[in-house]
């Protein structure tokens, strides 16, 4: 299963990025935005981890470019802020399939990238 993850911290990209990799996963990073559209311009992904709050772009309009480019593919936010923390992340963005605390163990968000990566 293809992973991408969009995340601007890099301790945090790092960390889930070394476990999805154990867990077997084809994983790539994206730090931006652009970076991130740049790749699904170019190659597939099953699952998108995206943090919520970009340092650069918007995580809203990769999670669109996303939905058009690759409709398949599935979105898990992630975000260490209040924003959507109501569930109306759902109502914007059609391809959100998780909404998770950027703290969430990264054994728990592997076990959601095989849940939602197998739809």
């Amino acid at each position: 299963m293809k992973v991408l993850i969009v995340e601007s911290r890099p301790e945090l990209r790092k960390l889930w990025v070394r476990h999805l990799d154990r867990q077997g996963y084809a994983v790539t990073q994206a730090y931006n935005q652009d970076d991130a559209v740049s790749h699904l311009s170019k190659d597939t992904a099953d699952i998108i981890v995206l943090d919520l709050v970009l340092e650069q772009g918007s995580a809203l309009a990769v999670a669109d470019f996303a939905s058009y480019r690759q409709p398949d593919a599935r979105v898990i936010f992630v975000t260490d802020t209040t924003f959507f923390s109501d569930g109306s992340i759902f109502n914007h963005s059609s391809n959100a399939c998780a909404f998770l605390p950027a703290g969430t163990p990264p054994e728990d968000l592997a076990a959601m990238v095989a849940h939602y990566g197998h739809h």
